[in-house]
């Protein structure tokens, strides 16, 4: 395992231990970022109205299309480090 994938895991653990719960915007950044890591680029299709939650995580997932899984997880490591120093 590698010095990054082993931050990126503890960062994970760290997240679920939050001081304060982060707003949702927040809470989709980690989602989109955490799903970029373990699944890659998101696929299927959009969730329709009904589902908001699910098309708020759809959403935020398809808008880092592209990103590379060693560049999310360290966006993900850098969050968790601002939000329990906040």
């Amino acid at each position: 395992m590698s010095d990054l994938q082993a931050q990126f895991e503890a960062a994970v653990a760290s997240s679920k231990t939050l001081p304060e719960r982060p707003d949702n915007a927040t809470l989709l950044k980690l989602y989109a970022l955490y799903k970029q890591v373990t699944d890659g680029d998101v696929e299927g299709r959009r969730p329709g109205f009904t589902d908001l939650v699910g098309r708020a995580k759809y959403d935020a997932w398809a808008a880092i299309k592209g990103t590379a899984a060693d560049a999310a997880m360290q966006q993900y490591i850098a969050l968790v480090e601002k939000l329990k120093a906040s």
